[in-house]
């Protein structure tokens, strides 16, 4: 039996919902389709937000030989055979090559189609759920266009969903009464994937057996407790995943708790433990530093209780760390003195490390002139003595510049009135 979310998949552009600034009005893919203009292209976006509809309608416009390969399952040889047909083509102006899940191609088989698609033999029209900028050869990057696709809002997928209702009572020839509230609720927890929301839908109806007068009547409580959580796409490891990794630690850093709050929950559902304590860990050090330098011996006891609980109890620590994170004062002056020194080992004649600094823990030191000169800093007034401790190459070099705030002035004027 065909699946709702093929019978439901438009043949023309108007009729797909949201991507309204590939499709809307104006829009550049809807303008280029019209105008009967194909070029390689590749989509890029989450599940269920139209990739392959769209490429299936570009198809069907042109007077080109289409044919389809799955990236997860083809072989090199498929897209031979594919290739080999090319001089042997009547009546058609070329060919469409459509490959699902792109990203699968390994480096060789991207590496083929290349001469094809160069000298314009193949038009290659592509979908992918990954980055393609993380996965593509870099020579087939330069020769496509990339358009990327976005989750749909909920009122487009109700939209869509509306119409899928119209399909099954045609196909079921039969009535089918929804509870209020169910459409909505779906489009919802299907977070912007419509084949999701789709499937949530078909498997609903499907479960429910018409009454005597043959009407399909659908509860909201059956959807609500089948389907109780919406659907979060995060495959460690990947493009969406390290997406909400940068908006956790941008929003502490932008010192937005209730946006911290938010991605750390995305976080906790996809039970991804080792990314959150990491990311914290960085962060207290990185974004907080010395502005308040106890922050990471907090947040360190809050990960070592959140390494020990496991989820669910693992929230809390991570919630306080996360909210102490958010609202303390920020500085990034630790990060910023150990990139400028590394760049100046890196990339500098550093010179030797000062005789008087050197170890003169051994017999013959003294003779090599190790440590003769250095002053012992607690023999003197406040423990600190004037003397060089970088080499002569960087010895007016400065790489901690204090921070505007509370803790880092107090510092600095310290350090100040020391040297007075």
């Amino acid at each position: 039996m065909k699946p709702l979310a093929d019978k439901v998949r438009p043949n023309c552009i108007e009729d797909i919902v949201g991507q309204d600034h590939l499709l809307g009005e104006n829009g550049i893919l809807r303008n280029m389709i019209k105008n009967g203009y194909i070029s390689n292209m590749i989509f890029f976006g989450p599940p269920g937000t139209g990739k392959t509809t769209v490429a299936n309608i570009i198809s069907n416009k042109t007077n080109k030989k289409i044919y389809k390969l799955n990236a997860t399952t083809a072989s090199l040889e498929d897209i031979k055979e594919i290739t080999n047909e090319i001089n042997n083509l009547i009546n058609y102006n070329g060919i469409i090559l459509y490959v699902d899940e792109i990203q699968y191609f390994n480096k060789k088989q991207q590496q083929y189609l290349l001469d094809f698609i160069e000298k314009g033999k193949i038009t290659l029209i592509a979908s992918t759920t990954e980055n393609p900028y993380h996965y593509i050869h870099k020579a087939i990057l330069s020769r496509v266009n990339i358009f990327e696709f976005k989750l749909l809002e909920k009122n487009d997928i109700l939209k869509a969903l509306n119409r899928a209702i119209n399909i099954f009572k045609k196909d079921l020839s039969a009535q089918i009464e929804l509870e209020n509230g169910i459409l909505e609720y779906i489009s919802t927890i299907s977070s912007g994937d419509l084949r999701k929301a789709l499937n949530i839908l078909e498997t609903c109806i499907y479960s429910c057996i018409p009454n005597e007068e043959g009407i399909i009547r659908v509860s909201y409580n059956l959807v609500r407790e089948n389907f109780n959580s919406c659907f979060i796409n995060i495959d460690k490891g990947q493009d969406y995943h390290y997406n909400i990794i940068s908006a956790f630690q941008k929003s502490i850093r932008g010192s937005d708790p209730d946006a911290a709050m938010h991605y750390l929950a995305r976080l906790i559902e996809a039970k991804d433990l080792v990314s959150i304590c990491r990311r914290l860990l960085v962060i207290a050090c990185e974004d907080i530093g010395m502005a308040y330098p106890s922050a990471i011996s907090i947040v360190k006891s809050c990960v070592d209780s959140a390494r020990e609980l496991g989820f669910p109890e693992a929230r809390i620590p991570l919630a306080q760390a996360t909210l102490v994170l958010a609202t303390a004062p920020k500085s990034n002056s630790t990060l910023k003195a150990i990139d400028l020194a590394l760049e100046d080992v890196k990339t500098k004649d550093i010179g030797d490390i000062p005789n008087h600094l050197r170890d003169a823990h051994y017999i013959g030191a003294s003779n090599l002139g190790r440590g003769i000169d250095y002053k012992y800093p607690h023999d003197y007034k406040n423990n600190y003595v004037d003397q060089q401790y970088l080499p002569d190459s960087l010895k007016d070099k400065k790489y901690y510049i204090a921070g505007k705030n509370k803790m880092e002035q107090k510092i600095n004027e310290y350090q100040i009135n020391l040297r007075k």
